[in-house]
């Protein structure tokens, strides 16, 4: 059973309905006895970082969720979702990211339209489970303002006046910064890979 993390401020609906297109049965998560029985977990992320890590820590799921990541449960985060795993964000400097990973999520030059909206190429740097059967350069579609930094765990990036990380993968932990929900065929495939892992 898939687990959708409802944090109580993101649009959960669309990737509802992505994940019913392929077949696949999931529950929304809103208390943490959920959590201990979830088989993978998807963070949706719409909205404000700070918003989304108060409400992660008032709601009581910040542990149980980085426990159940570090049983090896597999973790998909969207957008914000994915930007909630590095060490903070320039969005709201005061709050603490999940901290999986080291590195500032920082917010577009001045001299760039934001928020950066539409489809864009990603290139893969290295070979990643999520974009299995998909062409080499996909287009997916991206709404944010703030972008996460190149890393090691970087499996793909996109480009938007600097590179930034478009797709990591660590072990269990996976996260997109572009909404594969709204990404048509090339989206629905991502989410089905990760939906589909051993």
């Amino acid at each position: 059973m898939i687990s959708i993390l409802d944090y109580g401020a993101g649009n959960l609906r669309s990737v509802e309905n992505t994940l019913s297109a392929i077949g696949c049965q999931y529950e929304i998560v809103r208390d943490v006895t959920k959590l201990e029985t979830a088989s993978k977990i998807i963070l949706p992320g719409v909205g404000h970082y700070g918003q989304i890590m108060r409400s992660m820590h008032k709601s009581g799921l910040r542990e149980p969720l980085l426990a159940a990541i570090d049983r090896s449960v597999p973790f998909l985060g969207i957008c914000i979702g994915m930007q909630s795993l590095f060490t903070s964000s320039e969005e709201d400097p005061e709050v603490e990211g999940f901290g999986l990973f080291p590195g500032v999520v920082k917010r577009f030059g001045a001299d760039l339209r934001v928020p950066h909206m539409g489809w864009n190429e990603i290139t893969p740097v290295k070979e990643c489970l999520l974009l299995r059967g998909l062409d080499e350069k996909p287009y997916v579609y991206f709404a944010h303002s703030y972008f996460a930094p190149i890393i090691p765990e970087t499996g793909a990036q996109c480009e938007y006046g600097q590179p930034y990380t478009a797709l990591l993968e660590e072990k269990n932990v996976y996260g997109v910064q572009f909404h594969p929900e709204k990404s048509g065929p090339v989206g629905m495939q991502v989410v089905k890979n990760f939906v589909e892992l051993a």
